[in-house]
C-alpha cells in the first residue's frame, strides 16, 4: 500500500521588513501515482511539480525515477522515467517539455522564440534557464542538491538551475529579467529541493569566494562546525536583490531526504525534476 506524505511549503517576503505572508499548502500527488514526497503547487498562474526519485524503473544509484541521460543511467529507463513522469503528473508527453544541457552557466532560453517545436534529446540548448509565455510547454530543470528556482507573472513562466557557480554569476537576476522582458506584472518564486546549508560543507576559500559576491548571508556551518555555503539563503538574497517580494520555499534538503536523489550524499546517483506549466 503507498501512502502519501503532506509537505509544507512556506510562501514568504523576501523583503526583510515585511512579515510572513500565510502559509500555502501544496497538493500532494495521489497516492495511486506511487511518489511519496511529490509537491503539486500553483505559483501565480502557473502549476509547479517537484518530484521526489520513485516511481521509475532505474536500478540501483539510480532507483528509480531517474529523468537525467548524463549520469550514466540506461538511456532506455529513463526514456521509460520520463514518460512515467508525465503521465503521472498529467502533463504532456517529455517530447513537449523544454529540456535543457545544463552546465552551471548563465545562459536562458526563450522557448517562445528560439524553440517553438520539439527539441531531440540529443541537441539541447546548453543553458542553466528558460522562460515562456506558452501555455501547456512544460519548463524543467533535473537537480541533486543545486536550486531549482521557479518563477512566474500575469502571462510567463521561468524556471532556473542555480548552483553556486550560477549564484555568483547571476543566473537568477538573469532569469527574472529575461522573463520580465516578455512578460507582465509582478514576478514570484519558488525554490525547489536542494541542499541545505547543514549538510553543504564548502571549502573556506571558495566560501570566502560566494562571500565576496552575493554577501554574508550565504556563510553558514554545517551540524559538525564546518565551513558551508547556504544556498537557499542566497536565492532568497538573489531574487530580493532582482525585485521579487514573494517567494514561496518548499524547506526540502535533498541531501537529508531519502526521497530524493543527493550527489553530496551519493556521489553517483539519478536527478529530479522540477517542472513550470502556465496553465
Amino acid at each position: 500500500m503507498t501512502t502519501s506524505v503532506s509537505v509544507t511549503v512556506t510562501t514568504t517576503s523576501t523583503s526583510p521588513s515585511s512579515s510572513a505572508d500565510q502559509a500555502v499548502a501544496p497538493k500532494v500527488s495521489p497516492a495511486s501515482l506511487d511518489p511519496l514526497a511529490v509537491i503539486d503547487t500553483r505559483l501565480g498562474p502557473a502549476r509547479v511539480v517537484c518530484a521526489d526519485r520513485h516511481g521509475g524503473v532505474s536500478q540501483g544509484a539510480y532507483a528509480s525515477l531517474n529523468l537525467a541521460l548524463h549520469v550514466g543511467d540506461d538511456a532506455d529507463a529513463v526514456a521509460e522515467n520520463r514518460r512515467r513522469a508525465a503521465q503521472q503528473f498529467a502533463l504532456p508527453g517529455p517530447a513537449a517539455w523544454c529540456w535543457l544541457m545544463q552546465v552551471h552557466g548563465t545562459d536562458v532560453v526563450d522557448f517562445d522564440e528560439s524553440l517553438e517545436t520539439d527539441v531531440a534529446f540529443d541537441n539541447l540548448p546548453n543553458a542553466d534557464a528558460a522562460v515562456t509565455r506558452l501555455t501547456a510547454r512544460p519548463l524543467v530543470v533535473l537537480a541533486a542538491d543545486c536550486a531549482p528556482v521557479v518563477l512566474a507573472c500575469e502571462d510567463a513562466v521561468g524556471i532556473a538551475h542555480v548552483g553556486w557557480r550560477g549564484l555568483m554569476n547571476g543566473i537568477i537576476e538573469r532569469t527574472v529579467s529575461t522573463l520580465r522582458s516578455i512578460g507582465r506584472g509582478p514576478v514570484r518564486g519558488l525554490l525547489g529541493p536542494c541542499i541545505s546549508a547543514a549538510r553543504y560543507e564548502f571549502g573556506a576559500d571558495d566560501l570566502a569566494k560566494v562571500v565576496a559576491q552575493v554577501g554574508p548571508g550565504v556563510a553558514r556551518t554545517t551540524r559538525d562546525g564546518h565551513p558551508a555555503l547556504d544556498l537557499p539563503a542566497g536565492v532568497r538574497d538573489a531574487l530580493r536583490h532582482a525585485g521579487v517580494t514573494e517567494f514561496v520555499d518548499t524547506e526540502v534538503c535533498t541531501a537529508s531526504s531519502p526521497d530524493h536523489y543527493s550527489y553530496r550524499r551519493d556521489g553517483t546517483t539519478g536527478r529530479q525534476a522540477t517542472v513550470v506549466v502556465l496553465e
